[in-house]
């Protein structure tokens, strides 16, 4: 088991975080934002590397990330100075972002922290647009939650 300890032990030491988005990787900036194959346009920011990891092990999105490391949380005394809020509005002001997706969980936390990203980058001309919320793909309207269900009928699109 020392072996084993010993090899986990220097993983670990290896470990860093990026400095532009916030995720962990051996390199700083890490291989996300260094790969040229990854759509510069976009900026999907998350709460917590889960989430970042979550997109990445699907391989359903090709853009970059801004990971926040948490969200704000008043009877947690966590405000917009603990989380990585500062870099992003100097972020997308220097880079070639034209998209922002928020990709925040939709508790009532989320949507504060939601809120506020919307009015810090309000002002920058970029497209700001937030995750569809609603029924699951499988599940059953009868099994929902009012929350749920309200969200999904205030947030349904046409058919085109």
């Amino acid at each position: 088991m020392l072996p084993l300890a010993s090899l986990i032990k220097e993983l670990a030491d290896l470990i860093i975080e990026c400095e532009v988005c916030g995720n962990l990787d051996t390199k700083s900036p890490c291989s996300i934002c260094t790969n040229p194959k990854r759509d510069t346009k976009l900026l999907c920011v998350v709460e917590e590397l889960g989430d970042l990891w979550a997109f990445e092990k699907g391989s359903i999105y090709s853009g970059l990330y801004h990971v926040l490391g948490g969200r704000l949380s008043a009877i947690n005394g966590i405000g917009p100075k603990e989380l990585n809020l500062d870099t992003i509005l100097e972020r997308v002001t220097k880079s070639k972002v034209e998209e922002i997706i928020i990709a925040i969980n939709p508790t009532l936390e989320g949507q504060v922290t939601a809120q506020y990203i919307i009015e810090l980058l309000k002002n920058l001309n970029v497209k700001i647009s937030r995750l569809a919320c609603g029924i699951p793909m499988g599940g059953e309207i009868d099994y929902l939650d009012e929350g749920t269900l309200r969200i999904a009928l205030t947030s349904r699109q046409d058919i085109k």
